[in-house]
């Protein structure tokens, strides 16, 4: 038999809903799961088993009542539950306890998930793994000497050691996806406006986005389902239709034609040879399932990341520009260094890149328009060592998330095999705007054909 902490999120609801598995049975086991494991790797920064097990019980004692009955998740500390902190991993929040839940909170209690606990980020989203805060950085389950990707990292490692089989991250230079790269995992930033940011700490209000993280895709379609749709209290939120994105997931690639983005690892920025290896294997299991291969070019990369960088270094100096004027001593080093870069710069540095940005979306729009998705690389190579702070400096700008930030498309990493070193190697596959279902499908197809998500980390 499976063991319980390794059920997919799809195979736990369907035993949850047939009450096959019952909710407090399901609770204990991740809660014991975490109590051997989590020492290891640090994914929770607030555990709040007693909350679990009270609601896990209450769902045990009535009617199926949403499509997560039963099904235990966990937050990115940037995201509020009533009455629980958000201290986004900050001394600064230190015991900030929110007084409303956060718009996806709402909706994942409203599909009867169970809470597990808040997880490890970075600093307020941006500050790097720092051993400077009041709680320590999250470590990768692959090898726990490396960096898990952030600043959704506590989500990360939490998926792939089987925690829970949902969290939840922020994604606005790629912190979805990074983790989810890192540690081999599914990680989905929809389409801008399509998941409500209300009551999550802003990072950069005109880029920030809000994930599932799963083992598998059919997992992450799940939980977006039950993530999308149109809230009142997000000024960006789009009221646009959401369809089922499981409907068509095992529909295949056949017939579908797959754009490849090669210039970002091959010239823009080149990738270590394990994962052009990989993607190019990717392309040829596309490929062999059916699909036609074209090649499509969105421009340089490097346009795309200036435009990322000066928009969010910004749009977050204006978010904690008091705070670091009034005690700065209160971040860690790494997030003061990184928010504090906002000050230098000037109204026209801003404006010329929301014009940029602009240009940057048309590109990015009329290469999707003669393809169904595209292809283009996560990280352009394998986590490092997290205590390695050059190292972790050096590679964390060396990915091709950003531009899905700018542009607001919807891209979703997907688990590509592991390095010779063991370590999880991945791509991404983006679409239309709204257009999330043909990426999953294009994603299923893959890890069908691959069967990826069956490996786990050993600990």
């Amino acid at each position: 038999m499976t063991a319980l902490h390794w059920l997919t999120l799809a195979e736990a609801a369907r035993a949850l809903r047939r009450r096959e598995l019952s909710a407090r049975e399901y609770t204990e086991a991740l809660l014991a799961r975490i109590e051997a494991v989590n020492p290891k790797l640090d994914a929770f920064v607030a555990l709040l088993a007693d909350r679990a097990r009270e609601r896990a019980a209450a769902l045990d004692s009535g009617p199926v009542r949403g499509a997560l009955h039963g099904v235990p998740f966990g937050l990115k500390d940037i995201i509020d539950v009533a009455g629980v902190p958000t201290t986004a991993h900050s001394a600064v929040l230190k015991g900030n306890v929110a007084a409303k839940d956060a718009g996806v909170t709402r909706r994942l209690e409203a599909a009867a998930g169970v809470l597990l606990g808040k997880l490890s980020t970075h600093e307020f989203a941006i500050g790097g793994p720092s051993f400077d805060l009041p709680w320590p950085p999250a470590r990768n389950p692959w090898n726990t000497d490396c960096h898990p990707g952030g600043s959704s990292s506590g989500s990360g490692a939490g998926v792939a050691a089987g925690l829970f089989p949902l969290a939840l991250g922020t994604d606005t230079g790629g912190s979805v996806r990074n983790p989810a790269s890192c540690c081999g995992i599914v990680g989905m930033k929809a389409t801008y406006g399509r998941v409500s940011r209300a009551g999550v700490a802003p990072l950069s209000w005109s880029m920030d986005h809000i994930g599932p993280m799963t083992r598998t895709v059919e997992d992450n379609a799940l939980a977006l389902e039950v993530l999308a749709g149109f809230d009142p209290e997000d000024p960006a939120s789009a009221d646009e239709p959401v369809p089922s994105y499981t409907a068509g997931l095992e529909g295949g690639v056949r017939g579908m034609k797959i754009g490849i983005v090669r210039r970002w690892h091959e010239e823009d920025m080149p990738a270590a040879p394990e994962m052009r290896a990989a993607i190019d294997e990717a392309l040829r299991v596309l490929e062999g399932e059916g699909a036609e291969i074209v090649e499509v070019d969105p421009g340089p990369l490097q346009d795309y990341s200036r435009v990322n960088r000066i928009i969010l270094w910004a749009e977050a100096w204006s978010i904690h520009e008091q705070w670091l004027k009034e005690k700065p001593e209160a971040y860690g080093r790494l997030g003061r260094e990184r928010l504090i870069a906002g000050a230098y710069l000037s109204a026209g540095d801003y404006l010329r890149a929301l014009r940029e940005r602009g240009r940057c979306t048309r590109r990015m729009s009329d290469a999707l328009a003669g393809v169904d998705v595209l292809i283009c690389a996560s990280s352009m190579e394998p986590a490092c060592a997290i205590e390695d702070e050059p190292e972790v400096l050096r590679t964390y700008s060396r990915q091709a998330r950003q531009p899905f930030n700018v542009t607001g498309h919807p891209a979703l990493a997907v688990p590509a095999g592991f390095s010779p070193a063991g370590m999880p190697l991945s791509f991404q596959i983006a679409g239309r705007n709204f257009d999330e279902a043909t990426i999953y499908r294009a994603a299923r197809a893959y890890e069908r054909a691959t069967g990826w998500p069956d490996r786990h980390p050993d600990l």
